[in-house]
């Protein structure tokens, strides 16, 4: 051929500084473009030899070699794949933008699947020019009687083309590279780049060095005919195998078959494991994992890992690396990956994303969020599959998996919808419970529930002691059946025997439960039902043996995004609350008391109010007297859960110019047990000199079981108990 000088076909002088500052946002990444067109030649050769207008010599390998050079500062990509005529480096070199790939989908779009093809774009050639000051073209095309062409360019808008010098089909580029990039000649940076970019690519890739005189020592049966050989190893025993020193081989980075590209039912335990291992470079074994295969109505394979999550670090971040077409594009790309699903570890192959001419980014698509809706809904039926199926198993995932999960609810409506019933809580036992099994245990008996000695269910009312109907305390058998004369036996015996804890009779009427049924099933459908749960076990622990005592359960909820979750969980579940166990004191804590005795513990609870605010200066101070059913519990606080709340949300924003004080005591109730010597000490000895002390320590010891106390309190806390020990000595 003729020799050539001419000018790019470009519409600006400046294409080229546009290209290393804005086409590409990563100077590495022109390794993988420079790689995926090496791919690319190969795929389109074998699909030719494919449809009869090739043909291949026997012992041919697709393979792909980069070469540094230190010394020579340069870079060689070599291929031996479809290679090029001097007219189509005209087509697709001169002519910036236009695209090889474009052009062989057109002419063979009947006979070749393009999804097979990695560049799209013409673009990517040009990267090189990010690290090089000058890049030369060698190539020689696959048709008979082409002559091999030689290509180079400095960087400006200007080529030079003229015959060249290749013997072997294929193209070799070679990149002068620009003193700002010479870490890209070293041989440990470009074996970084490559197997970031290029891990599983379809074609084998090699690096080797120049020159080198780096050896590696093998078994002389293993010696190919490509190996040059440096020395003989001599034998030390007669019976050692013969080994020879030769120049070290290039080094294969890749592998040409990813894991995922494989079907579910092919692949093993071990070989998960293993490709977890190598790609993410982590030795925790992973609790499980999700195979993605998906041919319609998009074309989408991947593995998503649930690692086992450290709890003590509240930031969880993990990796999800995008694929296209087995060439990596970037970790966490959130237009495709569900958000939540970036706290996992894994990979996500999809030769079909609408991605940008630098194949850095994704184009504004709709058909984006499809895939990533898509994704959600596997992970969302894997999940609940496991439950219904594998619950034991997925009873000891949750802890791990809990955040993922939760996370995902309250970033995902449709995920939320699907995970609702598969959402567990670790109750007090450590038992692991849906929220339909919460809300079941969540119907405590709160006294409604008792029966006659003939299993009928009765509905117990405290009366005062004295006469009603005639009947007194003293005969509480009086009465006989009006028509028979006879005495109403069971029934009435049930009803006599039904007295509080002071020994005052309760009066019980027998329901007729059929009678009731309907009344009741409506009841309980607008009746609001309550889960209490436990942020802290140890702070805690007053309230938690006082419910276990009771017979009544509460969920474990200690993790940052609990309270946010059951927020939302309120939201969009009507009838369902969420109560923190130190919330309220419910019914079923409560001693059961006769009107009298209620009365008189209003009276106390007025009385104690005063002496209580009195002592501790605080006139604001909500205080109730209860009787409860744990003698052994003098005082103990409820703050109400809006309030709290409230709290924990001014806490969480740290809202500016708020005063935290005004929302520091709110909803605040301190509880006095009336069966505790102690409080019934302070309403004995209203002004004994000991009553301040009792009176402070008892609301201490209320606030610590609630929450830690102010470093001041502390202090007094600390000094008052030891003064309290110090009078126990005299």
């Amino acid at each position: 051929m003729a020799a050539k000088h001419g000018s790019l076909s470009i519409n600006s002088d400046n294409i080229f500084p546009i290209i290393k500052k804005w086409l590409y946002s990563d100077h590495d990444i022109f390794m993988r473009e420079l790689i995926s067109n090496g791919c690319d030649a190969i795929t389109k050769l074998k699909k030719l030899e494919m449809m009869g207008e090739c043909t291949l010599p026997d012992d041919f390998k697709a393979k792909i070699k980069v070469i540094v050079n230190p010394e020579e500062k340069t870079l060689k990509f070599i291929d031996n794949g479809i290679g090029m005529t001097a007219e189509e480096v005209e087509e697709y070199i001169n002519q910036i933008a236009f695209s090889g790939a474009t052009d062989f989908f057109e002419k063979y779009k009947d006979k070749t699947n393009e999804d097979q093809i990695i560049g799209h774009f013409g673009l990517g050639f040009y990267s090189a020019f990010m690290v090089a000051d000058r890049v030369y073209i060698d190539s020689l095309s696959y048709k008979e009687g082409a002559a091999p062409v030689h290509w180079e360019c400095d960087g400006g808008t200007e080529f030079d083309m003229e015959e060249g010098s290749r013997t072997e089909i294929g193209t070799e580029i070679t990149l002068f590279i620009n003193e700002d990039c010479l870490e890209f000649c070293n041989e440990y940076k470009a074996r970084e780049v490559i197997k970031k970019y290029c891990s599983f690519m379809p074609t084998e890739i090699y690096l080797e060095k120049a020159n080198t005189t780096e050896t590696q020592t093998i078994k002389a049966e293993e010696k190919l005919d490509t190996d040059t050989v440096v020395e003989e190893i001599a034998k030390e025993k007669e019976e050692d195998e013969q080994k020879l020193k030769i120049v070290k081989r290039p080094e294969l980075l890749n592998e040409t078959t990813p894991l995922w590209a494989k079907h579910p039912n092919e692949c093993t335990k071990e070989e998960y494991l293993e490709f977890y291992r190598k790609v993410f470079q982590d030795y925790k074994e992973p609790l499980f994992w999700i195979h993605l295969n998906m041919d319609y109505p998009f074309n989408l394979k991947g593995i998503l890992y649930f690692p086992k999550i450290n709890m003590e670090y509240e930031s969880i971040e993990g990796t999800i690396k995008l694929y296209n077409n087995q060439v990596f594009i970037a970790d966490n790309i959130k237009e495709v990956i569900p958000e939540f699903l970036l706290l996992l570890k894994g990979v996500i192959d999809c030769p079909d994303l609408p991605l940008n001419v630098s194949r850095s980014a994704l184009q504004n698509d709709g058909f984006v969020k499809k895939i990533s809706d898509y994704i959600s809904k596997k992970v969302a039926d894997k999940l609940s599959g496991m439950c219904k199926t594998e619950k034991e198993e997925y009873d000891k995932y949750w802890d791990d998996i809990g955040p993922f999960i939760k996370f995902g609810c309250l970033k995902d409506d449709k995920f939320c919808e699907k995970m609702t019933d598969y959402i567990l809580f670790r109750n007090l036992e450590g038992k692991y419970l849906t929220l339909p099994d919460c809300l079941e245990v969540g119907k405590t008996d709160n006294g409604e529930n008792v029966t006659d000695e003939n299993g009928n269910r009765v509905d117990a009312e405290v009366v005062e002691d004295g006469s009603e109907k005639g009947e007194t305390a003293e005969n509480p058998d009086a009465e006989t059946d009006a028509n028979t004369g006879e005495d109403a036996g069971g029934q009435e015996d049930a009803q006599a025997e039904a007295v509080d804890e002071d020994g005052n009779r309760v009066e019980a009427e027998i329901v007729d439960e059929d009678a009731d049924d309907a009344e009741d099933g409506e009841d309980e459908e607008k009746k609001e039902k309550i889960i209490y749960y436990v942020t802290d076990e140890q702070q805690q622990s007053q309230y938690i043996n006082m419910f276990k005592a009771a017979k009544m359960d509460a969920v474990i909820l200690t993790h940052s995004i609990d309270q946010p979750f059951i927020s939302q969980l309120e939201a969009k579940n009507e009838g369902i609350r969420f109560m923190r166990i130190d919330a309220d004191l419910t019914d079923s804590l409560k001693a059961k008391t006769s009107k009298k005795a209620a009365k008189e513990m209003e009276e106390q609870a007025e009385e104690i109010a005063k002496i209580m605010k009195k002592a501790l200066k605080k006139e604001n101070l909500t205080v109730k007297v209860e009787k409860l059913k744990n003698k052994k519990v003098s005082s103990m606080i409820t703050v109400s859960e809006e309030s709290r709340r409230m709290q924990d949300m001014m806490r969480m924003y740290s809202m500016n110019g708020a005063d935290m004080g005004m929302f520091g005591k709110e909803g605040e109730t301190l509880i006095l047990n009336a069966n505790h010597p102690l409080v019934q000490y302070v309403l004995e000895h209203k002004e004994g000199e000991n009553v301040t002390m009792i009176c402070e320590q008892l609301y201490d010891l209320a606030q610590i079981q609630n929450a830690p106390l102010a470093p001041e309190a502390m202090t007094k806390f600390v000094a008052r108990s030891n003064e309290i020990m110090m009078m126990l000595t005299k």
